[in-house]
């Protein structure tokens, strides 16, 4: 891998591209065998070359039409193949690019997963729910109805968003701006989070003040806080920390209980 992330920092600065090294980079991405962002010794790390490899992959790829019957497209990124082999379920007209790697065991309904993301086993993108470019959806991860996950391509060397394992993100979420949501938190419905949101915990006596990071199991609903400004007070979007999930119980039981104690609208 260290030849042909070479290959391809050097398309990228020269700007004659390596053909060969970006289809390379680009199947193995579709295949899982690299992936945009990891998870190593506990820290995120991206991997810009692989950013790099998308873009360039976007400049020497040719428009071209295709479709099912009646149904027609003109696009530069063809569709994932072989979903039976591989164990996935798309649901018509759900939509996965080339270059997104999905584990065995994903469902993807009338939803869309874009090139580079990474989406692990057992979890399920909803009716309408996106999921951006490079994002990294973890194992066991629920994207509900009409969920936005953004994707991040450029700069090459920013954090794409991250849902980790056991998530549940609730109808009409966006996560954006390479925003990072830990395992197994809870996001009810409407919760907006930005590179910027502030994501307050309200549980103690104190607000505690988060930006960019869900916290693990953390509860979370949307919220507003007021700011003064010249022309007078205003309120303005946030995220509130409500509660916590409980490490005693599997996630199941956990969700359950959450939705309960919570009253935390899906």
């Amino acid at each position: 891998m260290d030849e042909l992330e070479a290959r391809i920092d050097a398309s990228w600065n020269s700007g004659q591209v390596d053909t060969e090294a970006v289809e390379a980079a680009l199947a193995a991405l579709d295949r899982g065998a690299l992936r945009v962002a990891e998870k190593i010794d506990g820290e995120w790390v991206v991997h810009a070359w692989l950013k790099r490899a998308v873009l360039l992959y976007f400049r020497i790829s040719g428009m071209v039409e295709d479709g099912w019957g009646a149904y027609r497209w003109h696009d530069k990124i063809p569709l994932k193949a072989d979903l039976k082999e591989q164990n996935i379920r798309v649901v018509p007209p759900g939509t996965v690019r080339y270059g997104a790697y999905l584990e065995p065991g994903c469902v993807v309904m009338p939803g869309y997963v874009n090139i580079g993301a990474w989406v692990g086993s057992g979890s399920m993108i909803d009716t309408w729910a996106t999921v951006g470019s490079c994002a990294q959806i973890g194992r066991h991860v629920h994207l509900s109805g009409g969920v936005g996950i953004g994707g991040v391509l450029e700069p090459p060397g920013a954090t794409p968003v991250v849902i980790e394992d056991g998530a549940f993100i609730g109808s009409r979420c966006i996560v954006v701006e390479g925003v990072r949501v830990e395992e197994e938190a809870v996001l009810g419905a409407g919760v907006v989070l930005t590179a910027s949101t502030p994501i307050i915990d309200v549980t103690g006596s104190e607000e505690v003040v988060h930006r960019g990071v869900v916290p693990a199991r953390s509860v979370v609903v949307p919220g507003v806080r007021p700011k003064r400004f010249p022309a007078g007070e205003y309120h303005l979007p946030c995220a509130l920390i409500i509660g916590r999930r409980s490490e005693k119980t599997d996630r199941k039981t956990s969700l359950n209980a959450v939705l309960r104690e919570f009253a935390v609208a899906v």
